[in-house]
């Protein structure tokens, strides 16, 4: 008998079917991956099996854990059940955790409530846990808060809550999409060993295939509710037998076709209105002779050219940024905290460079320095030859409309109460010339199809559109002024496999078109190798190492970068390791 059979589950709200005659088990000490694209039925499973359905929800089939059959249990009994037999690691730790309890309290409480231990004792316990999660008691006391925590140290915390009592089942929901490649693999690791030891069953939802390929003994492929193919999870995914694992497949794998821009001499494009159609000279901008690579920072940002190449789109030469530390002492003055440190490097029009490096490193600070959202304590910016340092924010308006951002949560940076038309034309007021209502139309409905979409969409909110849809929306708001420049951070983070190979392909675009510039912050490799020509690798504040994509990315120098590279995913490589362990 299984630790968990789920046998024709059906659940439908409303009347609208959400899950189809699902079929899936699990054994005691076997990771089962759970993959699919998003609305595929993944997340609304583990909630039938935690018995967490949304009220109108209307459920019909089995879902035993144990012999316990609990689609007919009561609350009393699921509550007995989720955190002592069943755990969950949800994709979100900032937001499954309570700010305002200490993490010590939120560990013990699920230890109280299931054993009645005294205080004393759930403290005892939650310290035992926490120190086999990697955050020993000297740097990570019990009283400490979540957000005094990085992302990757909150989720510990998760698994710690999840795991105190060794549930049988343990179940994760995309728990490592916001992590940097190297925490994702010692988050991994860590819940590998926690199965090996408490011979726990996991079932890992994930819409990376290769991390599914590393962690897991089956897989199950899900699409629009319905199970499409289940096995052994290297055999499965090398056969590719049912058409959508083999698309799924393909879409990790997926490298845009980018075309080479026109892009003209800056003379003619500071002449230019930036739409395009000024550019004559054949070609993609060469390197800059400074691009070469270095493991050596002191080589990488002593080049003092980096940041005076009056040709550049963007020269940023010798930045610094200090923040004022934690005071410790009433007598003595804290010491401040640099997150960036002495930063130079130069971007050409219509090049794509990504900035890598784990969290924490200074990425997303030296992203809002480049915008003008935070100035410098150090250094210099110039963009289209102009110097961002030290100018006021009329002074910033035209470096504004030339430089535009994509955010990592496309939901989260709009307004849900407006209407699309309103939020793609909130860069337009940077313009010159205020356009007329009917201009400002029909500027976003060319934006809107400069992305793919419709100009109907235009009189839409946002929660009527998919996550790659609104991912779109983004876009067409960053380029609906025309800009030079386009700041991506984290862009398709958050996205299933078809749908960041969809966004990837329009970012391609859009560079062969209209020769937009991108700077891309990731922590994605793959997006890296897909999207750009070059790539930095920044560690502790500073950039480390420097080059051409693919060779950085195959022959890395410096340790930080050979961490990255080692650390990131690969689905060939997974695919290959599982079948050479099996014969």
């Amino acid at each position: 008998m299984s630790l968990l059979e789920i046998e024709n589950l059906s659940v439908e709200i409303d009347g609208t079917p959400i899950l189809k005659g699902v079929d899936l088990t699990i054994d005691q000490g076997e990771v089962m991956g759970l993959v699919g694209e998003s609305g595929s039925g993944k997340s609304m499973t583990a909630l039938a099996v935690m018995g967490l359905l949304p009220f109108a929800a209307r459920a019909a089939g089995r879902v035993s854990f144990g012999g316990i059959d609990i689609l007919a249990a009561t609350e009393d009994q699921m509550c007995a059940l989720r955190g002592d037999d069943i755990g969950m690691v949800f994709q979100e730790p900032m937001t499954a955790l309570n700010p305002v309890k200490t993490i010590g309290e939120q560990v013990a409480e699920g230890i109280r409530w299931h054993t009645r231990a005294t205080r004393a004792d759930a403290e005892a316990h939650a310290r035992k846990i926490l120190d086999r999660v990697g955050l020993p008691e000297a740097k990570f006391p019990l009283s400490v808060y979540p957000h005094q925590l990085s992302g990757g140290q909150r989720q510990r915390v998760v698994i710690a809550i999840a795991c105190a009592l060794k549930p049988k089942l343990l179940i994760a929901d995309e728990p490592t999409t916001a992590l940097d490649v190297v925490l994702q693999k010692q988050i991994l690791e860590l819940l590998r060993d926690l199965v090996d030891e408490n011979r726990m069953g996991l079932l890992l939802i994930s819409h990376d295939l290769a991390v599914v390929t590393d962690m897991s003994d089956r897989i199950t492929v899900m699409r629009h509710g319905e199970v499409m193919e289940g096995g052994e999870t290297a055999r499965t995914l090398s056969r590719q037998l049912h058409p959508y694992t083999r698309q799924l497949a393909q879409a990790s794998m997926h490298v845009p076709q980018r075309k080479p821009f026109a892009s003209p001499s800056w003379g003619d494009r500071a002449a230019g209105a930036g739409g395009g159609s000024d550019r004559t000279q054949a070609g993609r901008p060469s390197a800059t002779p400074e691009r070469g690579r270095d493991a050596d920072p002191e080589l990488v940002e002593g080049k003092a050219d980096w940041g005076k190449n009056q040709s550049a789109l963007l020269s940023v030469e010798n930045i610094v940024r200090d923040y004022p530390g934690r005071r410790t002492s009433l007598f003595r003055k804290p010491e401040p905290v640099r997150a960036v440190d002495g930063v130079s490097f130069s971007m050409q029009p219509g090049q794509s460079t990504a900035l890598v490096g784990r969290s924490g490193c200074g990425k997303s600070t030296l992203a809002r320095m480049i915008l003008a959202l935070d100035r410098p304590t150090d250094g210099e910016i110039r963009f289209i030859g102009e110097a961002l340092t030290g100018k006021d924010e009329a002074a910033l308006k035209s470096a504004r409309r030339n430089m535009q951002v994509v955010f990592q949560d496309p939901y989260g940076s709009f307004d849900p109460r407006h209407k699309v038309e309103r939020l793609i034309a909130e860069p337009l007021h940077l313009m010159e010339e205020k356009p007329s209502a009917k201009e400002r139309r029909d500027k976003v409905a060319a934006a809107l199809h400069e992305v793919g979409l419709s100009p109907r969409d235009m009189d839409k909110y946002p929660h009527e559109f998919s996550g790659g849809q609104r991912q779109r929306l983004s876009i067409a708001r960053a380029i609906i002024t025309r800009p030079k420049l386009v700041v991506a951070d984290e862009p398709v983070s958050a996205l299933d496999v078809s749908i960041r190979a969809q966004i990837l392909d329009l970012f391609a675009d859009l560079n062969s078109r209209l020769g937009v510039a991108y700077l891309f912050i990731t922590h994605d490799l793959t997006v890296a190798r897909a999207i750009t020509d070059d790539v930095m690798v920044m560690h502790e504040g500073r950039i480390v190492e420097r080059g051409p994509t693919a060779e950085v990315l195959d022959h890395p120098q410096s340790d930080a970068a050979k961490a990255l590279v080692a650390a990131a995913p690969d689905l060939h490589r997974a695919i290959a390791r599982r079948l050479q362990e099996q014969g």
